[in-house]
């Protein structure tokens, strides 16, 4: 028997008088009655506060958030007016942080297959850097530049440091057996900043690396900067970008460094090697993931006696895919009983016509739970929303953002016309 442990809530949470969990000074039964269930509660201020912390630990404009974790136009804009780069992966997500009013020259692009038409749109638009992954995307530069596309872009490149992290293989980027990068270990790293040095179609700033996602071990980040310095420091490059990947406790037990701690350890790392260039992070997961929680309502339970329980609520894999993808943990509680025992195992489970439909295997939940609940799962703030899909044609919820009593919806929820918005029919 077990109650929710509360560090697992975002900063800015409090229990009313009647047992009502409060987000931003919001009641969450509020919340759902207005804007329906499932529904992304943000803590506005829990997103401020972790940008802030970054940006003390390492630096102004040496931070840059990776929107991959969770973009909005509100997100884009919080991050970039709390001083923060935005790091993009696509023309999609440069499109979004632009329309934010995010200027070009603030934002980083990646990919390991970057188009010609993303390649054109960054170029054109004077993003900061275009972290280059490949040979190939560096063809495709010289055509674009040659063929006036506009000014001589900064490129930082991607290196593979051959540094494994602990986190789900899915998740893990820089082992030499990876999709992303110039492998340091078979040369072509080197080729590459040969060729970069050598074209007149890209200016060479810096070099990069990301070791993995989730990752727990603070050990794992210096390992890798000792391994980017040693390449890095002859190069003599203005610009060291060490990539993100810091994990979040998901569940009871786990621990997690904080992203001041992460920044010590780096630092130090790089001070202690002999690092002259100006060194720069990644953070994504660390920076929303702990802000936000997903509220659903519980619409069946049904009790198979020696065999176990399934509760049944209004979402599912369609607005959180990671315990299907990679059997990622969460905790799960009810916010009119946030502190009560959690006698009840269940596998939670959503609505879609899978039976790998699975929140949550060996969910906690109090014995008196009953159709019509609300339901929260905390720290789903990171890859929920943004991998978000509408498998069974399930419209995408609403995310709204919660502050000083003022729940503002940020996305709204999607209607059935929304899914014949590009069906041709």
């Amino acid at each position: 028997m077990s109650t929710l442990d509360r560090r697992l809530l975002s900063d800015n949470t409090a229990v009313d008088d009647d047992g009502m969990l409060t987000v931003g000074g919001c009641r969450i039964d509020d919340v759902a009655a207005e804007y329906g269930t499932p529904v992304f509660v943000y803590d506005e201020q829990h997103l401020r506060d972790r940008c802030r912390e970054a940006v003390a630990a390492f630096g102004r404009d040496r931070v840059i958030y990776a929107t991959k974790a969770f973009l909005c136009r509100a997100m884009a804009k919080l991050a970039y007016d709390e001083g923060m780069l935005l790091d993009v992966a696509s023309g999609g997500e440069l499109h979004v942080a632009m329309s934010a009013g995010v200027p070009a020259s603030a934002c980083t692009l990646h990919g390991n297959n970057k188009s010609i038409a993303e390649l054109r749109m960054a170029i054109s638009a004077g993003v900061k850097h275009v972290i280059v992954d490949s040979f190939d995307e560096m063809d495709r530069i010289d055509a674009l530049v040659a063929a006036g596309a506009g000014d001589v872009p900064d490129v930082v490149l991607r290196i593979t440091p051959g540094v494994s992290a602990y986190t789900h293989e899915f998740i893990s980027t820089g082992q030499n057996d990876s999709k992303f990068g110039f492998n340091l270990e078979n040369g072509d790293a080197h080729r590459a900043v040969d060729r970069a040095r050598r074209s007149s179609s890209m200016q060479l700033v810096g070099v990069h690396c990301h070791i993995g996602s989730n990752v727990f071990e603070a050990s794992s980040f210096a390992k890798a900067a000792e391994v980017m310095a040693d390449f890095a420091i002859p190069l003599d490059l203005p610009e060291l970008v060490l990539g993100g990947g810091l994990g979040v406790a998901y569940v009871a037990g786990e621990e997690a460094p904080t992203i001041t701690q992460w920044g010590n350890v780096l630092l130090d790392a790089c001070q202690s090697i002999g690092v002259r260039s100006k060194v720069s992070v990644e953070p994504g997961r660390s920076i929303v993931a702990a802000a936000a929680m997903t509220v659903y309502t519980v619409g069946t339970i049904k009790h198979i006696p020696g065999v176990r329980t399934y509760v049944s609520v209004d979402g599912g894999m369609s607005d959180n895919p990671r315990p299907v993808l990679y059997g990622s943990g969460y905790e799960s509680f009810l916010p009119r009983a946030v502190d009560d025992p959690r006698a009840m195992s269940a596998r939670l489970v959503g609505k879609h016509c899978e039976s790998g439909d699975v929140l949550s295997f060996e969910a906690a939940l109090p014995s008196d739970i009953v159709v019509g609940d609300l339901l929260a799962m905390p720290v789903t703030g990171a890859y929920g929303q943004s991998m978000g899909s509408n498998y069974n044609k399930i419209t995408r919820p609403p995310v709204v953002f919660c502050a000083e009593g003022d729940a503002h919806p940020v996305v709204r929820r999607e209607t059935f016309d929304d899914l014949l918005a590009t069906d041709l029919g």
